[in-house]
């Protein structure tokens, strides 16, 4: 299994990463990807890429991050390069959720994003949050066969989904597709192609039945394969092959 978002630099993680690390090899997870959501704490991810081999880990500001981390695409550019572990970058996006007084700063940083992403030729990590139509537009006129594109926590509506197959998107099912609440987000996640697919944790955010209200760690992740499977009508094993297989393809390819 590969955890494909998560934030090892956030708490409760960080000051128990030994442990983290070896619940997570315990279950079977052979990478995990750690995302960076502003300038300060991108120092921990670099220093947290050296703890353990299955470690990578990304560069970006996260869109409520923008107002006191703004940085343009040429900063973006050179702290992906400064280590070779760094693989993608974000996560990025929009999120018009609370309010929509930062919209413009958001959408300006996006847009450096996805131009240093295609310059990179590495994934792009995308929130997108209330802002369905802004996101797929900024993307489609961007789109290019350099840009690869990641939805990170997929919660969109199967519209959505459906608007961003062209641009050759991936999708990443989180804890939330567990929820009982779920039900449409777990129709969507039905018809996306089984070769779009990747799984994430977000921990220590959303973590999934059975431990929802709990803080969320990598080793959690084998709930949210068991029910995508359940809901593409797979073994878990297969499930599980299939979503390692297409974080290689999109990352190391």
């Amino acid at each position: 299994m590969i955890d494909s978002h998560c934030h090892l630099d956030h708490e409760p993680l960080f000051s128990n990463l030994d442990k983290v690390l070896s619940r997570s090899k315990d279950v079977g997870i052979e990478k995990i990807l750690t995302i960076c959501t502003n300038i300060k704490g991108y120092s921990n991810i670099l220093d947290i890429v050296k703890r353990d081999e299955i470690i990578f880990g990304t560069f970006g500001i996260h869109p409520h991050e923008t107002k006191n981390n703004f940085i343009k695409k040429e900063d973006i550019i050179n702290n992906v390069k400064s280590n070779n572990k760094i693989i993608g970058v974000g996560e990025t996006g929009l999120d018009f959720y609370y309010n929509n007084s930062d919209k413009d700063i958001q959408i300006e940083s996006f847009q450096n994003h996805i131009e240093a992403a295609s310059t990179l030729k590495i994934p792009i990590i995308v929130h997108s949050r209330s802002a369905e139509n802004e996101t797929y537009e900024i993307l489609k006129k961007n789109y290019n066969k350099d840009l690869k594109i990641l939805m990170h926590c997929f919660t969109g509506s199967s519209s959505f989904a459906t608007q961003l197959m062209p641009l050759d998107a991936y999708f990443s099912a989180s804890g939330i597709i567990t929820f009982k609440n779920s039900l449409d987000l777990q129709e969507t996640f039905s018809k996306i192609p089984n070769e779009k697919l990747l799984i994430e944790t977000d921990s220590p955010f959303l973590s999934p039945v059975p431990n929802r209200g709990k803080k969320n760690e990598p080793s959690f992740i084998k709930f949210t394969a068991e029910k995508l499977a359940q809901l593409k009508n797979m073994k878990t094993s297969d499930l599980i092959k299939v979503t390692t297989e297409n974080f290689n393809n999109l990352f190391f390819n």
